[in-house]
């Protein structure tokens, strides 16, 4: 008799950044975010068409679906709320106790009522809530391809947790063991997101973008404010309300306090210009989230006995801090997955769901790769919808081709394969620019992506040829670490040096991606130096190209020069 295979999809969807993944027998057949396929950048929305995708290439049915593994467990929520209550015996928390009691109530009742609309849609399947941290670190894990790695995930929330440090072990069957975890409102992510906000960008969008301005200001001002404000401690670390208020889960409360206003700034409202107490106040803020950072990894450094480091959770997503670990020689490697952030959960909450079931197929189609979405390879395309591109079929030396023509100048789109999983452009879903053309960060960042003109753009590398210009000394598959360069980088590419002397590094092997890693050869060649900027297909505001339509609009309407797509050179 035929054995049914084990159906698990896993879902991050109703909070933000929604995403699905699928397991059958515990091998990954896929992985997308849904505003990568709907063009709704960090949507909430139910993942309709991940979903969708997932099951056209596993050939299966809603009806097939066994087991939805959701990334939030609503009773965790609700234990919060008598918690709250505690905080009204304090005069700097008394304020906001019965709104914090009922916000988390009201999650945990709404997360409920999630869980069994997830179960309408798919009548023959069991719906399990996957504790939020638990997932973040399999997939931190699981992605690796260790047998055995401390984790350590910071984010801004999950259920009542902030920060997990855990010991991951085995690559069949991966298992994570919290050993010590913080909870809310304790929050390195939901300070750098208040910080954020008031410094006039949107909060869990654009933290990175506060993380560039760091480098222009200086840490000094406010140095001894956010060493008062973000105390750490033998075990963590704890935030002082005076400055940033206890969070309520409610809208209409202010995340950052009069004090904490009086002792900076006003907030800043976008349209306003940047001033030097805006540099200095993301300075310190990055150069304290930095020190905490390294302050947790060593103590997962203590608790786990390890001597390699996962990290996941948004916080991740701070490549200097990742670069700040890495430097201080915690441990002998760091890893970050692909998809850090809670996009990524899908993934872990799916593996959690398949151990926790004592299924004896093992894992696979997880440990190093990014490259788990849609492709379109053999699609037609039609360009009628854009009457004003062109198009040209090339032949076997595509690699060459577009080298050549970035040896010449031309900024040009790279859409090929499978959609990339996470944050970063790796090569699939690219902006590709010379690093040597005079000018090109501005051009980029004023024509191209239509962004701050302080943002840096992060190099791309041969992997065998990374220690000529960096110096991180570890490998950097997915542009989630900030590295040091070396004197040649300086002489030859500074336009991918930041204002810190650093570089947000990704590494390329042939293995990896062997058509980016034949471009960087050949560039290489051409110029002397195998080095590209790379940045992500779309401009600000939107999503990263998962669709040739998708890509195709952000050639039209960008100061792109051309676009690679799928072997066809298409102009304007």
């Amino acid at each position: 008799m035929k054995r049914t295979p084990s159906v698990v999809l896993g879902l991050c969807s109703y909070t933000h950044d929604s995403s699905a993944a699928l397991l059958v027998d515990g091998e990954l057949v896929g992985f997308v975010e849904e505003e990568r396929l709907s063009e709704q950048k960090h949507t909430k929305l139910y993942p309709a068409r991940a979903i969708g995708w997932l099951l056209g290439q596993a050939k299966l049915s809603a009806d097939d679906v066994d087991a939805v593994a959701y990334n939030f467990q609503p009773s965790r929520y609700l234990a919060e709320s008598p918690a709250a209550l505690r905080l009204a015996l304090s005069p700097t928390t008394r304020d906001r106790s019965l709104a914090r009691a009922h916000g988390f109530a009201k999650v945990a009742v709404r997360t409920r009522q999630r869980l069994r609309v997830l179960g309408s849609q798919f009548p023959s399947a069991h719906v399990t809530p996957v504790l939020h941290h638990r997932a973040h670190q399999l997939t931190a894990f699981a992605a690796s391809g260790w047998d055995e790695a401390a984790v350590l995930v910071v984010d801004s929330l999950g259920e009542r947790q902030t920060t997990t440090i855990a010991r991951g072990h085995g690559t069949r069957h991966p298992r994570s063991q919290t050993l010590e975890a913080i909870n809310d409102p304790a929050s390195l992510g939901y300070v750098y997101g208040a910080v954020t906000e008031h410094l006039g960008w949107r909060r869990g969008d654009e933290e990175g973008t506060v993380m560039a301005l760091a480098a222009l200001g200086a840490p000094a001002r406010f140095r001894h404010l956010f060493a008062r404000a973000i105390r750490t401690t033998a075990t963590g670390f704890r935030i002082d309300p005076g400055y940033f208020p206890t969070r309520t889960l409610t809208s209409g409360y202010q995340r950052t306090s009069r004090r904490f206003v009086t002792e900076t700034c006003p907030e800043r409202h976008p349209s306003e210009p940047l001033t030097d107490l805006h540099r200095d106040l993301a300075a310190a803020l990055q150069e304290r989230t930095e020190q905490v950072m390294v302050h947790l990894a060593r103590r997962a450094r203590v608790l786990s006995g390890s001597r390699r480091l996962c990290v996941g959770g948004g916080v991740a997503t701070n490549c200097v801090s990742i670069g700040k670990i890495i430097e201080s020689g915690i441990f002998d490697e760091v890893f970050v997955p692909p998809a850090p952030g809670d996009a990524g959960t899908a993934i872990g909450a799916a593996l959690a769901v398949h151990v926790d079931r004592r299924n004896p197929r093992p894992v696979a189609g997880v440990a190093r790769t990014c490259y788990l979405g849609p492709s379109y390879e053999d699609q037609p395309l039609d360009l009628t919808p854009w009457p004003g591109l062109r198009q040209k079929t090339l032949g076997i030396e595509t690699a060459e081709f577009l080298a050549d023509q970035l040896a010449h100048g031309t900024i040009a789109g790279l859409f090929q394969g499978a959609v990339e999983a996470g944050p970063r452009a790796l090569g699939n879903r690219s902006i590709l620019a010379s690093p040597l053309e005079l000018g090109v960060v501005k051009r980029l960042n004023a024509t191209v992506k239509f962004r701050e003109p302080f943002r840096p753009f992060a190099p791309m590398v041969p992997a065998e040829r990374a220690d000529e210009f960096f110096t991180l000394g570890q490998p950097a598959p997915y542009m989630s670490m900030a590295s040091g360069v070396t004197d040649k980088t300086r002489e030859r590419v500074p336009a991918i040096v930041h204002a810190n002397g650093t570089a947000r590094l990704q590494t390329v092997t042939r293995s990896q991606n062997p058509f980016m890693h034949e471009v960087l050869t050949a560039f290489g060649r051409r110029t002397g130096v195998p080095v590209l900027i790379n940045t992500s297909l779309n401009v600000k505001g939107k999503p990263i190209c998962g669709t040739p339509e998708m890509a195709l609009d952000c050639l039209a309407n960008s100061g792109l020069d051309a676009l690679l797509l799928e072997g066809r050179w298409i102009t304007k």
